[in-house]
């Protein structure tokens, strides 16, 4: 009987060290895991905010040493636009396709109409669809 009880003793000994140790490690891989995880999250986070924070700011803005500037343009297809664009004292009118510029035109440089000048806003062109919209919300509303 004393026999019996001085075998096990040491294997008892060992087996709850052992069992320790494995759940220590688990725990700590998982605590490592999760901090991992957390830092990538912080950090993409504070990627997403910065990005955000720099478009929001407008932070890319031409230079004023350009040469060329461009003054508006329009689509024309899925891949095609026609732009103006500004070049000393001239406009310059643009055919944009994959692989080509063409040059469609060329005027002299006009001023743009100006909120400052006369204190109105300067009218642009409303889309079809904008106007249509525009025009059904206010009968919802209206009528």
């Amino acid at each position: 009987m004393k026999r019996s009880l001085l075998l096990p003793a040491p294997a008892l000994l060992g087996l709850p060290a052992a069992a320790i140790a494995s759940e220590a490690a688990g725990a700590a891989s998982a605590g490592n895991l999760f901090q991992v995880l957390l830092g990538l999250i912080v950090v993409l986070g504070l990627l997403a905010g910065a990005a955000w924070l720099l478009k929001r700011v407008g932070a890319v803005r031409p230079s004023a040493g350009n040469v060329a500037r461009i003054v508006g343009g329009v689509s024309v297809g899925t891949r095609e636009r026609v732009i103006v664009v500004e070049v000393a004292d001239q406009w310059i009118v643009v055919g944009v396709a994959p692989g080509q510029v063409n040059s469609l035109a060329t005027m002299p440089r006009r001023e743009l109409p100006s909120a400052a000048g006369d204190g109105q806003a300067p009218i642009q062109p409303m889309p079809p669809f904008a106007a249509w919209l525009k025009k059904t919300i206010e009968k919802r509303n209206n009528g």
